[in-house]
């Protein structure tokens, strides 16, 4: 239920077949191309395009085992036909042109250690970099279990929201720089651009130790924003240089659940750095940040050296042998271009140096099948957003002292690594994306209407049990990532659209800012009413009204695909212009 169920199309009509004016080394290989043609290909790997999947990897794990490690690996792909291989060959200016080769073959033994050897050279650094991203951006909830507010005079709501404006100047900062992060990585490169990221915000959150009142939170806030925004794209965008499609979502799952197991670690630093309060006359809180800020920057400046730009480019001063030999090179190039012979083309993303046009952009934006799960992305994450930001200041209100708050949250963030984890394994066992999704909300609903039914004053423990069981909540954001990704037009716009999808994700976070209010508290009892209303509009209208739009978008494809000759869709297939989700034979998942 996903993409198109045939290879035969050709690029856009602009395309031309490849001459030395344009491209380097076509002849030769072209040549070599030719004279494969007439052996047989019978070795190479012809299997249906499959995602990674965890029922897979735990239950039937034999079967993504070849019995012979010394067996082909190679897949077979357009470079295997002499017709339509000069539609795909890469531009002259990719980066590791010198590296491809459509003759080549490797082993499933040369692969795996391949990928282990990538997974500890290059998915260990960008983990570590994530890491950095959610320590800097989450840690004013633990300053706030301290004594950030007061010290620094500011209100939760009222007269002077500082607080929640401080979290909605963030966001928005956050929402502006998806885009234009976006476009420095593709043009500087995100091996230079994201530990830049990490430098400059590591900056700017150790400052924050010098805060003195409302101006310079809200400075300090908007500047994070700013250079925090787009930074889980750029790092997608860097990974999809080494690794395939197949092969990324599984990491970037394991980068969700880590998210919790970095939250799990910041409270425990929290716990120790407030304690410091009063050392050298100084608020623990501002320990915290300086502390946190500080070991992120060290982070930001240990990647420059860890993330070279290319498979193909490891080699540098301080790295003389690179990371790779010429034969591993050559099969980390062609098993991703071979993966997605899109990326190479001259319309391709594929060039590290290469910035995005205006017109990928507004193609992208005006992708209108992908709007439901932009709306989607507006409005799941509303009805737990309350109560995860303000944790540490309900905890406090009920009674828990700043130490015990900060261990208090790590039970939440546990079971969330243990629910987000199943959920994800419901949703490949059932291939199912809408209603799988809305279990996050499903979730959350009984949670909700409990702690609004909760009285006055609470018993501590009650309060705690209800506000850990809501936040345990298993969280679908990875899930409807890549449903966004699914469903996406071309290769090349993919990272504009998960962009575009983080963009409404962040915009639900400066709605959710308004909810909680000085003048509701301490029960907040008419914002939780508000997180009802909106959680049961998502369970009832939202996520089944979107399974409906993309059940009848379908049937509205295969109306006409059905009613086609196999002539006609032949001849469809060699030359359509249509890509991506636009093309007749893809079907959107549901």
């Amino acid at each position: 239920m996903t993409t198109s169920v045939s290879l035969s199309a050709t690029p856009d009509s602009e395309q031309q077949t490849p001459t030395t004016d344009r491209f380097s080394r076509p002849v030769s290989l072209l040549s070599s191309i030719d004279k494969r043609s007439s052996l047989s290909t019978n070795h190479l790997v012809d299997e249906v395009e499959e995602q990674f999947s965890w029922t897979t990897a735990i239950f039937r794990r034999k079967q993504m085992v070849s019995s012979d490690p010394d067996a082909i690996a190679t897949k077979r792909s357009v470079f295997d036909d002499p017709d339509l291989a000069p539609h795909y060959w890469p531009k002259k200016d990719y980066e590791n042109i010198h590296r491809f080769d459509p003759t080549a073959r490797w082993t499933y033994r040369e692969e795996r250690a391949l990928v282990r050897k990538l997974d500890w050279k290059i998915m260990v650094t960008a983990a570590i970099g994530f890491s950095a991203l959610n320590l800097d951006r989450s840690n004013i909830s633990q300053a706030n279990s301290s004594t950030f507010l007061q010290d620094l005079k500011l209100t939760t709501n009222g007269n002077h929201p500082d607080f929640n404006l401080g979290n909605t100047v963030f966001r928005l900062s956050f929402l502006c720089a998806e885009l234009p992060s976006q476009l420095i990585s593709k043009r500087v490169g995100p091996d230079r651009w994201i530990p830049t990221q990490i430098c400059l915000w590591s900056i700017v959150a150790l400052s924050q130790f010098w805060l003195t009142g409302r101006t310079s939170f809200l400075v300090c806030r908007a500047l994070l924003g700013c250079l925090q925004g787009g930074f889980i794209p750029d790092l997608i965008l860097y990974l999809s240089y080494f690794y395939t499609k197949t092969e990324l979502p599984v990491r970037l799952a394991l980068f969700w659940m880590s998210l919790n197991l970095c939250s799990i670690v910041a409270s425990f630093l929290a716990y120790g750095t407030l304690h410091m309060d009063g050392v050298a006359g100084i608020a623990g809180w501002r320990w915290l940040f300086m502390i946190e800020g500080l070991l992120t920057l060290f982070i930001g400046f240990f990647t420059f050296f860890r993330m070279p730009p290319s498979p193909t480019q490891t080699k540098a001063w301080f790295r003389p042998n690179g990371w790779f030999t010429e034969r591993e090179e050559t099969i980390i190039v062609n098993r991703v271009i071979r993966d997605d012979p899109s990326k190479a083309i001259p319309q391709g993303d594929m060039h590290n140096r290469e910035g995005l046009t205006l017109r990928r952009l507004w193609t992208a934006v005006c992708d209108y099948d992908l709007w439901p799960i932009y709306i989607i992305g507006l409005m799941f994450g509303i009805p737990s957003a309350p109560p995860s930001t303000y944790l540490t200041l309900l905890l406090r209100n009920s009674g828990f002292n700043t130490f015990n708050t900060n261990l208090l949250t790590i039970p939440s963030q546990a079971l969330g690594i243990v629910t987000m984890f199943v959920i994800t394994i419901v949703s490949e066992f059932v291939n199912e994306r809408s209603i799988v999704a809305m279990m996050e909300d499903l979730w959350t609903l009984p949670f909700l209407v409990a702690l609004y039914a909760l009285p006055n004053n609470p018993n501590p423990w009650i309060f705690f049990v209800v506000v850990t069981g809501l936040l345990s909540y298993p969280y679908t954001h990875p899930i409807q990532v890549g449903w966004c990704s699914r469903n996406a037009g071309a290769v090349a716009s993919r990272t504009v659209n998960a962009s575009l999808y983080n963009m409404f994700v962040q915009a639900s976070g400066i709605i959710s800012a308004q909810i909680y209010v000085a003048s509701d508290a301490p029960r907040y009892q008419r914002g939780n009413k508000i997180l009802i209303i909106i959680c049961s509009v998502n369970i009832c209208v939202l996520y089944p009204a979107t399974k409906a739009y993309y059940i009848w978008r379908n049937r509205q494809r295969a109306e006409v695909w059905d009613a086609m000759t196999i002539g006609e869709r032949a001849h469809y297939l060699s030359t359509t212009t249509d890509v991506g989700n636009r093309r007749l034979d893809f079907r959107f998942a549901h």
